[in-house]
């Protein structure tokens, strides 16, 4: 076909205390839980999500339309597990990938209420970015925050993300159009595919 892979590609990344790896399927139930556990903890941090996003039925339609855009390489949807997978405690999203002479993303991502604190997503994301940068070829990839989420700021700058500009009323977050700073990341020793 034009444009799509065969096959959803298969990611697993490890890192010390996390299992990083796509979605795919049989997490049904357990983003569910994800999602149901934190719903008031994320709320202010995100767009309003339906009632489905707590249900694996939900998830289940949800997860098929991610396996697609996985198999077209326009989206990585991640889990944050423990090393057993068992539980996800946290998510981190590429998204809207383009390649041509762009070769970019943007970057989201939550993590559990319990599990913050502890440098579980700078870990996840290290090891997320080096796989989008150097398996996807990746020149820039894009993070934008909430003014007052600091902490989410600190983590972008740890990463090595560069402030490049405020967006005002960007996103609808809880209901309400939010300021945002805008962030990117760029590999200097960014390379072409040379499989295609």
């Amino acid at each position: 076909m034009f444009g799509y892979r065969t096959a959803s590609p298969k990611v697993r990344l490890i890192t010390d205390r996390l299992v990083v790896r796509l979605v795919h399927e049989r997490d049904a139930w357990r983003l569910a839980d994800y999602y149901a556990e934190n719903r008031a903890f994320l709320k202010p941090w995100e767009p309003i999500r339906d009632e489905s996003h707590c249900y694996p039925s939900g998830w289940q339609a949800r997860l098929g339309l991610i396996n697609d855009l996985h198999k077209q390489g326009s989206a990585y949807y991640f889990a944050l597990l423990d090393p057993n997978e068992n539980e996800i405690r946290g998510v981190a999203n590429f998204s809207n990938v383009l390649r041509g002479s762009f070769h970019a993303c943007y970057l989201g991502y939550s993590l559990a209420e319990k599990w913050q604190g502890q440098g579980l997503m700078f870990e996840a994301l290290q090891i997320a970015i080096r796989y989008m940068q150097r398996q996807q070829h990746m020149h820039r990839i894009m993070a934008n925050y909430m003014p007052h989420n600091q902490r989410s700021g600190d983590l972008l700058a740890r990463l090595g993300f560069e402030k490049e500009g405020y967006a005002k009323d960007y996103l609808l977050i809880d209901g309400k159009w939010q300021d945002h700073v805008l962030t990117a990341l760029t590999n200097p020793d960014w390379t072409p595919d040379r499989r295609g």
